[in-house]
């Protein structure tokens, strides 16, 4: 169910050759049972793959799973591309890792990850024929808390979001955090203060969030496991690369590696805001340096402005015996699992 999410290696044979791919994990005192799959995969590709290829396509190289420190698999591939997995036989477990492909003749490794893009707004407005009387009841409590000029502040709508919430389970979100992330979000004033009309759209969009993150909380409701954070966020309309996620993980992940709903919408509200500000970024830096938007993820999370660290370097070495040494390396505890790879730590 989650198998896409392990890590994505794009290798690109120029002609035939029989090639020696082997993986290695960095943990000695707990070694894994690890191994890897390969898949044909397009030249020119530079994304990684969804959940629907591994349904559609077969696997070309399949390697043995053991709990040694290094699996190797010597295979015979045509010319093209191909896609590798390495993941650990296990759901549930990381290990940090070093892939490598050793051949006689050039060939081309690198990483493959997703370019962070909203594919929709994940807020939703609320409907100009939207039944009055289903929002009757809200606006009776809205503006007993309102002020003269009917708007609220962070600290009214947390109250507002008590009364209005049905459950603990949706109450999660009503927690001050959030809530002035609301207002940084939806306030188009600047006052720091919403309208009835945009408590309607937050409604609206909760509702939405829900529904969304409920699909991908099967096994316990109101739990969304971490591994799950991409697919969830994707339903939503964002498209995350690696580094970006790894830095939403680190900021909203519970100790038992989980998210409540509450962390789901802080994480929806943040990236909402992330992208607003990368748009007027480009326009300020047009002429200037570009600000990634990974980094510009990492210095809003903590608030220190700090040197963009690449997690993942490509590097080519000769050998002495002639043939051409290839190694991927991915730093960290970056997860590879065959089911379930919970998440990617910086």
């Amino acid at each position: 169910d989650t198998f896409h999410i392990n890590p994505q290696l794009h290798l690109i044979l120029s002609e035939m050759e029989e090639v020696i791919i082997s993986l290695n994990q960095h943990s000695i005192m707990e070694p894994k049972v690890i191994g890897f799959t390969a898949y044909s995969l397009p030249k020119n590709s530079t994304e990684t793959t969804g959940k629907s290829f591994f349904k559609k396509n077969k696997s070309l190289v399949n390697s043995q799973y053991t709990n040694s420190r290094q699996v190797s698999h010597r295979c015979q591939l045509e010319q093209g591309g191909y896609l590798v997995l390495p993941t650990t036989f296990e759901p549930g477990q990381e290990s940090c890792f070093t892939l490598r492909v050793y051949s006689s003749k050039p060939l081309k490794l690198k990483i493959l990850d997703t370019q962070p893009s909203l594919l929709k707004s994940a807020i939703v407005k609320a409907p100009t024929t939207l039944d009055v009387k289903s929002f009757s009841q809200y606006e009776a409590v809205f503006l007993q808390l309102a002020d003269e000029h009917r708007t609220v502040n962070a600290f009214e709508l947390q109250e507002l979001l008590d009364a209005c919430l049905p459950n603990d389970y949706i109450k999660s979100c009503a927690c001050m955090e959030v809530c002035r992330q609301v207002v940084l979000t939806l306030d188009s004033s600047g006052s720091g203060r919403l309208k009835f009309s945009d408590f309607k759209d937050l409604m609206c969009s909760l509702k939405y969030w829900q529904t969304a993150f409920k699909n991908h909380t099967k096994e316990k409701t109101g739990i969304l496991k971490a591994e799950r954070l991409r697919d969830s966020l994707l339903e939503v309309g964002f498209q995350l690369s690696t580094d970006v996620l790894s830095i939403l993980t680190l900021r909203y992940m519970r100790k038992d590696g989980t998210l409540r709903f509450g962390d789901f919408v802080s994480a929806i509200l943040h990236l909402s805001v992330a992208f607003m500000v990368e748009v007027i970024f480009d326009m300020l830096t047009s002429v200037c340096v570009p600000l990634s938007f990974t980094r510009l993820m990492k210095d809003s999370l903590s608030g220190v402005v700090s040197a963009h660290k690449t997690l993942r370097s490509i590097c080519t070495l000769p050998s002495q015996s002639g043939l051409n040494f290839y190694s991927a390396k991915v730093h960290s505890n970056t997860s590879i699992e065959n089911t379930s790879s919970p998440y990617i730590l910086l």
